[in-house]
């Protein structure tokens, strides 16, 4: 008897549709799975099997073939388990289910028959209900689906339910998707800038950057806040709107090793590794391409401490991703496309000891250790990063000084209206932030005065700055302008944007 059923596999931050052909005949015990499977879809044959047989239910005298069309991608993850034991069922004559059944079924099989969560249903469920289709998967899965919508979803503790509904017998509850799901404004305490004593330079290159979409690097000895800082640019950063929070939850759903969402991710990510992760872990990879630390942070921060102790080549491969907005990973099972569109926040010391310019320790670095050190950094990089400036240690006077800071919800009220200006002003182009400003639209959405234009040349030729260095002092100065509400980029907005450059200062001699 052949029976087909449908389920899906993710592709990226996407799905593939799955059909399950299954061919079920007397003959030798046996249930093999053909169609790229990979371990853990092969594995699935004990899982189904003892499921199966804790419904009550005999196919020893089955001789099973079950197909995984299209056949020539790769399966992978223990989703299509449920699919797969429908599959036999209906095969082997122990389920007659309704004439065609449409629904995807989707989850993973516990030997009793329990259906656990499994990762990527958001994008599954979303791409069934593009195709009109309602999915069947387990409970535990229901929050995370449900925010797609006009999705219909059944939601399923153990196989024995899934036998019932499909026969008839039992149907289960529908749920509709995307109901009341979205709440703009649901943010959350977070750190927040009132806490941060001194640092007032640091504050509005922090405001800035937010303001703009801004890449930041910030130069200090240690222990002179630049963490502190960098855990506080989600604060002032608006909150994700609905496309961005669908997208953001796609990523944390398929990916591997992170709290599987319930609901829509609704707080702007921030993410900071460790220096020793490698090029694959920051950006993504594996036999199975999985997302990266630069997906994880799409829509939010990407903090890197210590980035002089990163290796090279794993600082490299940011250079594409800063620029695009995505990372594209090539591997023998096929290429797939992430999102990566975050903001870069970096950290250094700056020399090895750490105090080259720290009033309170003197610095015992050579000037060439101090110009090797700072090489790690390569110049392809530094142009991609719009603001970089030096943070000092705080005064005690204004360590122990209480009370009066600004707080982070102040700072986000201006950024949102510079925001704003910015995106009324990009509206034709698609883009939101002024750091996406194309480099064919930068002098018409950017260009400074005459006075402006003068000190912009001067300042280019002493620090010799490359054209995209002078391309992004020019977007900088674009976002000081629309912190003050400002039609025109004038003179001293260039001169603020061009402070933002320590590390195109000429070196220490």
């Amino acid at each position: 008897m052949f029976a087909k059923v449908y389920s899906a596999v993710p592709r990226g931050v996407e799905a593939l549709r799955v059909q399950v052909e299954v061919d079920a005949r007397p003959g030798v015990p046996l249930l093999v799975v053909v169609g790229l499977p990979d371990a853990a879809v092969r594995e699935a044959r004990e899982r189904v099997l003892a499921a199966i047989r804790h419904l009550g239910c005999k196919i020893e005298t089955k001789s099973i073939v079950v197909n995984l069309s299209p056949a020539e991608e790769r399966k992978e993850g223990a989703l299509l388990d449920l699919a797969i034991a429908v599959g036999v069922l209906i095969a082997a004559g122990l389920l007659r289910a309704a004439e065609g059944m449409t629904e995807w079924l989707v989850g993973e099989l516990s030997l009793d028959g329990v259906l656990r969560p499994v990762r990527g249903v958001l994008p599954i469920v979303e791409a069934a209900t593009a195709a009109g289709a309602a999915v069947v998967l387990p409970a535990a899965n229901l929050g995370e689906a449900a925010v797609v919508r006009g999705a219909r979803l059944h939601p399923a503790e153990t196989l024995a339910a899934v036998v019932g509904h499909l026969s008839g017998e039992a149907p289960l509850a529908t749920v509709a998707g995307g109901n009341g799901h979205w709440a703009p404004w649901r943010c959350l305490p977070g750190p927040d800038l009132a806490d941060v004593a001194g640092h007032e330079v640091a504050k509005r290159a922090l405001e800035i950057a937010a303001a703009g979409g801004h890449h930041m690097l910030m130069l200090g000895p240690p222990g002179s806040g630049k963490t502190m800082l960098a855990q506080r640019l989600p604060g002032i950063l608006p909150p994700l709107d609905e496309d961005e929070a669908l997208v953001t939850t796609k990523v944390y759903s398929v990916a591997p090793g992170v709290p599987r969402p319930d609901g829509l991710v609704v707080q702007r990510p921030f993410r900071a590794p460790h220096h020793t992760i490698s090029a694959a872990g920051l950006v993504g990879g594996g036999s199975m391409p999985r997302p990266g630390e630069i997906s994880l942070a799409h829509n939010g921060v990407l903090f890197l401490d210590e980035v002089t102790e990163f290796r090279r080549d794993v600082l490299e491969v940011l250079r594409q991703p800063l620029e695009s907005g995505r990372v594209v990973i090539s591997r023998a099972a096929g290429t797939l496309t992430f999102p990566a569109r975050f903001q870069l926040v970096a950290a250094a010391n700056p020399c090895p000891c750490g105090h080259l310019g720290d009033p309170r320790r003197e610095c015992r670095c050579t000037p060439p250790a101090v110009l090797q050190y700072r090489s790690r950094l390569s110049g392809p990089l530094l142009d991609r990063i719009d603001l970089q400036l030096e943070v000092a240690s705080v005064p005690y006077r204004d360590l122990a000084r209480t009370g009066g800071a600004e707080p982070s919800a102040a700072v986000r009220e201006r950024v949102l209206s510079a925001r704003e200006r910015a995106a009324l002003r990009l509206r034709q182009s698609g883009r939101r932030t002024n750091a996406e400003i194309e480099a064919a639209e930068v002098r018409r959405f950017c260009q400074p005065d005459g006075e402006g234009e003068r000190l912009l040349e001067l300042a280019a030729g002493k620090l010799g700055l490359s054209a995209r260095a002078v391309h992004r002092v020019l977007k900088v100065a674009r976002t000081i302008a629309d912190l003050e509400a400002g039609d025109h980029v004038l003179a001293r907005h260039i001169a603020e944007a061009i402070a933002y450059r320590s590390l195109d200062r000429r070196p220490v001699s």
